[in-house]
């Protein structure tokens, strides 16, 4: 990529080129007279197994591309370490991810709103997820067409009998047949939409940052941990940050901004950049000897995250991934992806899900099932390895239970604390319990009446609440879901206002899932595109720039079409 002309400085600094960042870094760079640099730790998005859609089971404790992060030992689940893994790529965890594409409810972001937060409705995010999107099925109330990120259905040839088999079940315990989970209502059974195209993983490296990669305004640097924000009088004018070689050298180089400085780090690293920077609680940093620019009690505070665990079933006379990977029909799946990118390994595990409401006090769906055609544990390096079986892997949506990320030292380089302090509230826990229940439901439904073996997990033999209870807390898992360390709001906790600008430092954003007040019902990828979609309007409207809102004004037929041909460029070239 083509340097500015002027070294060192620029109008905009993007540190972290994850999901949001490479989607700032898109907007931003369009206009052609502001300077951008996008700043990512990792390296590029070139390891294979990135690309290919069922790879991403290499890739969960993978350091090429994985900051392998773990919790502190967690006390209402037998102190067990929890592993994180985070995306250190380019392209961010959107590259280590399932690729489902899920926006959450209509309720989450009115809710965003009432806690003091005005523009981030539903009505008001719904343009900026259409913007994003390339729904390869067209446009319509609630899906746009010409945007950045593709978006397609399951192709119903590439599905295993099993996963309608599994929807039909769920349709017969009583839910509805859901046709569109980011459409008018969450509820029900039914196909996912995923981040795929032609076989390969879409990321927002191979969407948003491969349509702006040439541009000359733009800098990528890879290899680039970020240590401390430059701040002057109250103002962030910089970033420091080190520059990593092939040889292990490193170089300490400052970069400065004219106009902002935005964070995309993510719910990790955007808190942790922020303390070492001197941003956040007084009384912890002067503890670790930092300089305090800013005290901000909440950075780093109300972590969420969606606390998972698997139900599987054993199945008999129907296919699934254990057969699927047999030598014989492996060998056939490999053919079939390299020379049609089609197949087994040509998309993610779990094509279809389940929203449902755990107890008739929630209004709208509190847990989510992943469905896979497989029964999978993972050996000693993280890898899956597949067993016979499906399995159905529930979360719990809205938990109550809130933790922490913090940093341990001054050092840029160790791993900040993370405490996620899953099931600490009773509804946590009654939640959960209620949706392996209702999981069970599901696998006891007549459509599966003809292939239903043993229950492996949690196994037939736990049945009261208290035995259910005692095996989520002795193998339940993040779903990677992590939110809310740089809360949005006007609170004494909050770190960003609504217009995600940083307390009590000029020219300083966050714009990631970090800023999260309460965490989105489903999975958190498209939200936090989201969420820099709409943040780059904001840096440009507070630059002087005249933007087209989504959705408030027309969007020019001829900006539409460029942007569909750049799309299509990008999406053929590999």
């Amino acid at each position: 990529m083509a340097k500015t002309q002027t070294p060192n400085h620029y109008d905009y600094i993007i540190v972290g080129a994850g999901s949001a960042g490479c989607a700032l870094a898109y907007r931003l760079s369009r206009e052609s007279s502001r300077r951008v640099l996008l700043l990512e730790a990792g390296g590029k998005d070139s390891f294979p197994m990135i690309h290919i859609p069922l790879g991403f089971a290499f890739l969960m404790k993978n350091p090429k591309v994985n900051w392998c992060y773990e919790t502190e030992p967690e006390p209402n689940m037998h102190n067990r370490k929890l592993s994180w893994p985070r995306g250190k790529v380019l392209g961010g965890t959107s590259c280590i991810n399932g690729m489902v594409y899920i926006r959450g409810q209509r309720q989450d972001y009115d809710r965003w709103e009432s806690l003091g937060n005005p523009g981030w409705s539903y009505e008001d995010v719904l343009p900026y997820f259409k913007r994003s999107e390339h729904k390869a099925e067209g446009a319509n109330e609630y899906h746009g067409y010409g945007g950045p990120l593709w978006v397609q259905e399951v192709p119903k040839e590439e599905k295993l009998e099993l996963a309608d088999i599994f929807v039909q079940a769920a349709v017969q315990t009583g839910l509805p047949y859901n046709e569109d989970f980011n459409g008018a209502d969450q509820e029900g059974a039914g196909d996912y939409q995923i981040n795929v195209q032609k076989g390969r993983r879409q990321s927002t490296a191979r969407t948003y940052l491969k349509l702006c990669e040439t541009r000359p305004n733009l800098t990528v640097l890879t290899s680039a941990l970020s240590e401390r924000i430059l701040i002057e009088n109250g103002r962030a004018c910089g970033v420091e940050y080190r520059l990593s070689g092939r040889k292990g050298a490193s170089i300490l180089e400052r970069a400065y901004a004219s106009g902002e400085v935005i964070l995309c780090g993510g719910v990790i690293n955007s808190p942790q950049l922020l303390e070492l920077s001197g941003i956040g609680q007084r009384e912890r940093l002067e503890g670790l000897g930092i300089e305090v620019k800013q005290d901000l009690p909440g950075v780093g505070e109300n972590l969420q995250d969606h606390l998972t665990v698997n139900v599987q079933q054993g199945l008999h006379g129907v296919n699934t991934f254990y057969e699927e990977t047999r030598p014989l029909a492996m060998i056939k799946n490999l053919f079939k992806y390299l020379f049609k990118r089609s197949g087994l390994l040509a998309h993610p595990a779990s094509q279809v899900g389940v929203f449902f409401r755990t107890s008739d006090e929630q209004a709208t769906p509190d847990a989510q099932v992943h469905f896979a055609p497989a029964a999978s544990d993972t050996d000693s390096k993280g890898n899956m390895k597949t067993q016979p079986g499906t399995t159905a892997t529930v979360c719990h949506l809205r938990p109550e239970s809130r933790g922490s990320v913090h940093i341990r030292s001054s050092d840029p380089a160790q791993a900040p604390a993370i405490k996620a302090n899953y099931l600490d509230t009773d509804n946590d826990r009654k939640a959960i319990v209620a949706a392996v229940r209702r999981v069970r439901d599901i696998y006891a439904a007549p459509a599966l009446d003809s292939y239903r073996g043993e229950e492996v997990l949690p196994g037939a033999g736990l049945q009261t609440d208290e035995e259910i209870l005692s095996y989520v807390r002795a193998e339940a898992e993040s779903v990677y879901h992590p939110v809310g360390t740089c809360k949005m709001g006007n609170d004494d906790m909050a770190v960003v206002d609504e217009r995600l600008r940083v307390h009590g430092i000029k020219d300083l954003r966050v714009a990631d899932a970090s800023i999260m007040p309460n965490v989105t019902s489903g999975n958190t990828n498209a939200p936090a595109i989201m969420i820099a979609e709409k943040c780059a309007d904001m840096v440009l409207q507070d630059a002087g720039v005249r933007v087209h809102l989504p959705g408030r004004a027309t969007r020019p037929q001829a900006v539409a079409t460029a942007a569909r041909k750049e799309h299509q460029t990008a999406a053929t070239a590999d």
